[in-house]
């Protein structure tokens, strides 16, 4: 990875709703735009992802998407309404953010949730849209979201019965995205704290090739965290069974790498190779003893990723400083 860099610009932009969404530039501020789209949904950008990129030849920018990080209001306080947080109000962040920075196209860059996230806006703004590097791919299905909070139990016994066992016995063969989601905006702060620890313990169970999340032992981290986590998995992401791939036409002359460990658990439901077989100009590049944690050789290959289309032509117009 490249050496730890700082920003030379930061801000907070008004995305309305009452919200502001934090974001941040590092590198060239002349270089090739990248924006880095975080996972979770809810997990917010870390310094870590700024280092996937070569300074001197991008102009990388990070964002907390709403409701987690540095944006407001955060998704652990008490009365937070989250109602105005969904995909497409992200889509329509990521286009305010754009045209702030006065920058025509981007490139995508993000693993997990932000995969997911990236593919949607690439669907709905493939004009705006150079290159897309994505790892540990999602599209946001419930068939994946089903897979990682039901298909997975046989796995992982022992620790399906405890995750079951967190919601009240009438919800337990239902929606558990969903009761989770009223146990963690329970009037009972106990309640509220039990709920977010048993989310984000099931989360860790699920990845047994990395260590427990660091993040996961902050208390604030874990509510805000699971709470926007479940508000998406409860309502489908507010996406269509299979959007990207029946509009994956729209994808077409945008290159991609997807990069994908080959112990990552979330590939039972197929999503890597059906996104690339529908997207011709992608490639995949599959990571040997690796999971959805992540490793030194995934991480490796994200970097060659941006390295490779750090050369290409992207034009672009100089943000209004």
């Amino acid at each position: 990875m490249y050496p730890e860099i700082e920003p030379y610009w930061h801000g907070m932009l008004d995305v309305g709703d009452g919200n502001q969404v934090y974001w941040e530039e590092c590198g060239n501020p002349d270089g090739k735009p990248a924006v880095v789209l975080h996972g979770g949904p809810g997990s917010g950008c870390t310094p870590y992802a700024r280092r996937y990129f070569d300074p001197a030849r991008y102009r990388i920018i990070l964002f907390d998407q709403r409701g987690c990080g540095r944006s407001t209001p955060h998704a652990s306080e008490q009365d937070v309404d989250l109602s105005a947080n969904t995909t497409w109000h992200l889509i329509g962040d990521m286009e305010l953010l754009r045209t702030m920075l006065g920058i025509e196209r981007w490139q995508l860059f993000g693993a997990s949730w932000g995969s997911a996230l990236a593919i949607t806006y690439a669907v709905r703004h493939p004009d705006r849209v150079s290159e897309l590097v994505l790892a540990c791919v999602s599209m946001g299905r419930r068939t994946e979201t089903e897979l990682l909070i039901r298909g997975l139990g046989p796995l992982f016994p022992e620790a399906w019965e405890r995750f079951r066992a967190g919601v009240p016995e009438s919800s337990r063969d239902g929606d558990l995205a969903g009761a989770y989601h009223r146990l963690l905006f329970d009037p009972d702060p106990d309640v509220r704290a039990k709920a977010a620890k048993d989310w984000c313990d099931w989360e860790s169970a699920i990845v047994p090739t990395s260590p427990r999340n660091p993040r996961f032992e902050d208390a604030r981290f874990r509510l805000a965290f699971a709470r926007i986590v479940t508000h998406y998995f409860g309502n489908g992401s507010w996406l269509e069974e299979d959007m990207a791939l029946r509009h994956a036409e729209r994808l077409a002359g945008i290159p991609g790498v997807v990069i994908q460990g080959r112990l990552d658990l979330s590939n039972l439901s197929g999503t890597p190779w059906e996104l690339v077989a529908a997207w011709p100009e992608a490639e995949l590049v599959l990571i040997d003893d690796t999971g959805h944690g992540g490793s030194a050789e995934l991480t490796a290959a994200r970097v060659a990723a941006t390295d490779r289309f750090a050369h290409a032509v992207s034009p672009h117009r100089s943000s209004p400083r």
